[in-house]
């Protein structure tokens, strides 16, 4: 039986938005592994995970309200990318949970407070890097808590001075050793070494001023991007504890392979096939161009070669952020007929009486009669 996603999130058909995410929170934080350590709690949190996946998307949350079933990636309409943070390897909601408790246990060691860079892997097409795009992508991140605005202070609460280490966010410690009294100094385990608490947490990020969530941006692809080339987003990546900075997205464009055009920096390559009259008389063609309806005009100069190269300036790819474009370079096939009529064999005898070429000029039999029953 198909799953029932609403179910699973404890809400209604009619849910809002901010209804579903909160729902999540709720029971993210219930049955994450890292605080359940029931049986079946890792199983469920994927669960969870996938309905909200699908809840959260308008797309993909009208077309399961239709057919109770959403198709694989792409189904909601936007683009896919491949996650992959840049501190660490691929990372998905639950590593984001972990991190996010991580931070909310307050260890010994110091609590990085600075939100830390991201990245993703965007695809596009030759084309669009002709024309430039605009992409929806879709990513996982510690986002700004809404409730407290980023402060992680709850209700009536407020930030305050570390009764422990007294603002320094570092403690000192005495042990008595044969050789004597030895001083130490750590990290101070109550405020994590940031020198102040909070007396009344957010009770939804637990003081942290942040939590996970699924993040949608649309950004602006330039055209004449280069394949691996970065855009860098500032404050889209790592959300910083108790409103401090946040990382930055860092997009890397991979541009596919076409079935027609050859890239070469802004230029373009593609193979050209034309007659052997149109290479022995040159002849004005016209292609298909990189932008959306466009015609290109190919000049075959006379007496034009198998490889030979005709350049066509202007109709390349457009220079990266400029108007300019490279050029386009057609490759010359020079096709020679395999099937030739009655008259165009005789045609070509003479042609090749006129340059004193010797050829097999005379018709076999079974090419004699094909030639009188036609």
């Amino acid at each position: 039986m198909p799953k029932d996603y609403y179910e699973i999130l404890g809400v209604s058909k009619d849910a809002s938005d901010a209804e579903i995410k909160k729902a999540f929170h709720r029971n993210a934080r219930q049955l994450h592994p890292d605080v359940n350590k029931e049986a079946d709690a890792e199983e469920r949190f994927k669960e969870l995970n996938e309905a909200y996946d699908v809840i959260s998307d308008p797309n993909k949350r009208a077309q399961y309200d239709r057919f109770g079933t959403v198709n694989g990636n792409g189904a909601g309409g936007y683009q896919y990318v491949d996650f992959s943070d840049l501190f660490g390897g691929g990372f998905g909601m639950g590593d984001l949970f972990s991190s996010f408790f991580g931070g909310a246990a307050q260890g010994r060691a110091a609590i990085r407070k600075e939100g830390r860079d991201m990245g993703v892997g965007l695809r596009i097409t030759l084309e669009e890097v002709a024309t430039g795009a605009k992409k929806e992508i879709v990513y996982d991140r510690l986002a700004p808590c809404e409730t407290c605005g980023g402060s992680g202070v709850g209700p009536g609460g407020q930030t305050v001075e570390c009764t422990s280490c007294h603002g320094s966010g570092r403690v000192i410690s005495i042990q008595r050793t044969f050789l004597g009294d030895m001083q130490t100094q750590s990290t101070c385990p109550d405020c994590g070494g940031t020198g102040h608490t909070i007396d009344l947490p957010c009770p939804d990020c637990e003081g942290q001023g942040r939590l996970p969530d699924r993040q949608r941006i649309t950004i602006e692809i330039p055209k004449g991007i280069r394949d691996g080339q970065q855009l860098r987003l500032s404050g889209y990546g790592e959300a910083g504890m108790h409103g401090a900075v946040a990382g930055d997205l860092i997009v890397t464009v991979r541009v596919d392979a076409h079935s027609v055009f050859k890239r070469d920096g802004d230029n373009l390559h593609m193979r050209y096939h034309i007659s052997i009259t149109q290479a022995s008389l040159g002849a004005t063609l016209y292609a298909d161009g990189i932008l959306p309806d466009e015609k290109v005009e190919v000049v075959i100069p006379a007496g034009c070669q198998n490889e030979q190269m005709v350049r066509v300036r202007g109709k390349g790819l457009p220079h990266f952020r400029r108007e300019t474009r490279g050029d386009l370079y057609a490759h010359i096939d020079v096709l020679v007929p395999k099937n030739l009529t009655k008259r165009q064999q005789e045609l070509l005898e003479e042609l090749a009486a006129e340059f004193g070429d010797e050829v097999n000029g005379k018709r076999s039999t079974m090419q004699r009669i094909k030639d009188a029953l036609s």
